[in-house]
C-alpha cells in the first residue's frame, strides 16, 4: 500500500494530509496543496478535481515544488497506483469508439507512427496492466494513467487537443 503525504505550502511547510488511497478532490482536507512527500507506493496527482486536468506520475521521494513540474495550480486530486505483476496488454484504436486501425501491445511503445506508421490514436482498452500515455514520442509531454477498462473517447475525458503518441507501463514497484 502507498503512502503521500501533501503540504498545503512548498518546501513541506503548513499543513499537511496524510493519504493512502484515492482523494477526488483535495479542498477536502487542505485549502491548497503545493509540495508532497510520497513515503512509498506510486501516485498520479492532477491539478483539477476528480481526476481531471493535468497529471503527473509519482514514485517515492520529495517533490518540494509543483510550479517546477509545471503545475500551475497545485494538486486537486490524486489516484494511488496499485502493485501489480501479470501481464501487460492493451489495444490502441486510431478513432474514437474503437474505430479504424488497432493494434496490441505487451509492451512498452516509444512511437506509434515509426511502429505502427499510427499518426493518431483516440481510444484504447487496458486488458491488463497499468499504463501511462504520452503526448509526444519517446515519453515526453504531458500523460494520461490508464488502468484496466475501456476508454472510447479521450476527447470525451477532455483531452481533445491531445495526440497521444508513446505508452509505457507502469512497473514501478509501486
Amino acid at each position: 500500500m502507498g503512502k503521500i503525504i501533501f503540504y498545503e505550502d512548498r518546501n513541506f511547510q503548513g499543513r499537511s494530509y496524510e493519504c493512502s488511497s484515492d482523494c477526488s478532490d483535495m479542498s477536502t482536507y487542505l485549502s491548497r496543496c503545493h509540495s508532497c512527500r510520497v513515503e512509498s507506493g506510486c501516485f498520479v496527482v492532477y491539478d483539477v478535481p476528480n481526476y481531471m486536468g493535468n497529471q503527473f506520475f509519482m514514485r517515492r521521494g520529495e517533490y518540494a515544488d509543483y510550479m517546477r513540474m509545471g503545475m500551475s495550480d497545485g494538486i486537486r486530486s490524486c489516484r494511488m497506483v496499485p502493485q501489480y505483476r501479470g501481464p501487460y496488454r492493451m489495444r490502441i484504436y486510431e478513432r474514437e469508439n474503437f474505430g479504424g486501425q488497432m493494434y496490441d501491445l505487451t509492451d512498452d511503445c516509444d512511437s506509434f507512427v515509426d511502429r505502427y506508421r499510427m499518426s493518431d490514436c483516440q481510444s484504447c482498452h487496458v486488458m491488463d496492466g497499468h499504463w501511462l500515455m504520452y503526448e509526444q514520442p519517446h515519453y515526453r509531454g504531458r500523460i494520461v494513467y490508464f488502468r484496466p477498462g475501456e476508454y472510447r473517447s479521450f476527447r470525451d475525458m477532455g483531452y481533445s487537443n491531445v495526440k497521444f503518441s508513446s505508452v509505457r507501463r507502469i512497473m514501478d514497484l509501486c
